[in-house]
């Protein structure tokens, strides 16, 4: 019997190696078709979950509450985190819109392969360029230690993931930036279409925090005035002075929804709180709401309107609404939200005598529409701004 030397033994050596490294292989599980669980195991390794945690914070991510344990590592809830969000302070939404699970699957399959969490997670976060120009500013702010400005700046970060989360299959969106007094009108990559000035609520008649949708554009719409200001305002006038109502073409509307002669209401007998009929501004440039009103679903009676007071958007003191918000360029705006050529340029010149009856533009598409409050925020230079804290309200909860 041959025995081979030591020097043809290691011949084979190399050969053994890959062998056993292709039954290696072949043992390996694929990660596409690992299951949820299998995935999060991998990724819950300390190694692996503190590199996600490291990109977390660079985004402006509180992570004490994803922090690393043996126990439990929230993976998924970080990967949902990263790329969409947390529901930032809003008064009022519509309706949240679960996370793509397909998409956060993909991020975690990616990085069981191996592919390096930067590349991974900045296909997860949103490509808005708004958003990657705060990310850039969040860390200068942070190596300059300078926590507090990084702080308003995370919570406009979180905002944009938000929006990210919320604007799903949707071609276009819109956000007003209450604290800015502004609005930007984005296609679906977060690209600037549309800016303008916008006049907003008052210090004692806030403009809420909204996140929802526009359902349709009203041109030449009546003013159906708001309770709140009946009370407070238009009462009074038109129960001292006669005139008042036929002056400014308000007309006295009863639960049937037809006009009342003002002449027959006994205005000695009557007071604000216990007044049964409700208050509407005729049509026309003179309106209050201008010739073109957007209407956005919520309860809280907020939509956005043009004015017939269209020399406030000069000034950059413009907190002078009831709340509702003031668009700069209503035809553009209506024109954006359509995806269509809805009205002509020189709709706003219209005589202001003219009365025409409302037309209802209904959308084809749901066109998400955010009301934020936020302290910070990019032009399209990239350019960092901050925007004075108006109604008071402190640093934002991240």
């Amino acid at each position: 019997m041959q025995i081979l030397s030591g020097v043809g033994r290691s011949k084979y050596i190399p050969l053994l190696i890959l062998f056993a490294l292709a039954i290696f292989q072949s043992c390996k599980k694929d990660p596409d078709t690992m299951t949820n669980q299998e995935l999060y195991k991998a990724l819950s390794k300390e190694k692996n979950y503190s590199k996600i945690l490291d990109f977390a914070r660079d985004a402006g991510i509180d992570t004490t509450k994803f922090a690393y344990t043996e126990k439990n590592t929230p993976v998924f809830a970080l990967l949902e985190e990263v790329g969409f969000g947390h529901k930032p302070d809003l008064r009022y939404t519509e309706k949240k819109i679960q996370a793509d699970t397909v998409v956060l699957r993909a991020a975690a399959v990616q990085l069981v392969k191996g592919k390096s969490v930067e590349e991974v997670m900045e296909q997860l976060e949103p490509v808005f360029p708004v958003y990657n120009h705060l990310k850039v500013h969040y860390k200068r702010l942070l190596s300059e230690n300078k926590k507090d400005s990084a702080a308003v700046v995370a919570n406009s970060l979180n905002a944009y993931r938000w929006i990210h989360r919320q604007s799903k299959g949707s071609p276009r969106f819109v956000m007003v930036n209450i604290r800015g007094a502004y609005l930007t009108a984005m296609d679906s990559a977060g690209k600037n279409v549309l800016s303008m000035r916008t006049v907003v609520g008052k210090q004692d008649t806030q403009t809420p925090t909204i996140d929802t949708y526009a359902t349709s554009i009203v041109t030449h719409p009546y003013w159906n005035v708001p309770k709140s200001i009946a009370i407070k305002e238009i009462f009074p006038k038109a129960a001292s002075d006669p005139e008042y109502l036929s002056r400014n073409r308000i007309e006295i509307i009863d639960t049937k929804g037809e006009a009342v002669n003002p002449e027959d209401v006994d205005w000695e007998e009557l007071t604000a709180e216990k007044f049964p009929y409700r208050f509407r501004q005729e049509t026309g440039g003179d309106n209050s709401l201008g010739l073109l009103k957007v209407e956005i679903k919520n309860p809280l009676a907020i939509y956005l309107h043009d004015t017939n007071a269209r020399y406030l958007f000069k000034s950059n003191q413009r907190w002078r609404s009831h709340g509702c918000v003031r668009v700069q360029h209503p035809t553009e705006l209506a024109n954006y939200m359509a995806g269509t050529k809805l009205l002509d340029n020189d709709f706003l010149t219209e005589p202001d005598t003219v009365s025409i009856p409302p037309k209802w533009h209904k959308l084809k598409a749901r066109i998400p529409v955010f009301l934020f409050y936020l302290g910070a925020d990019c032009n399209e230079k990239g350019d960092l701004l901050y925007f004075a804290d108006v109604y008071k309200r402190g640093l934002p909860k991240v």
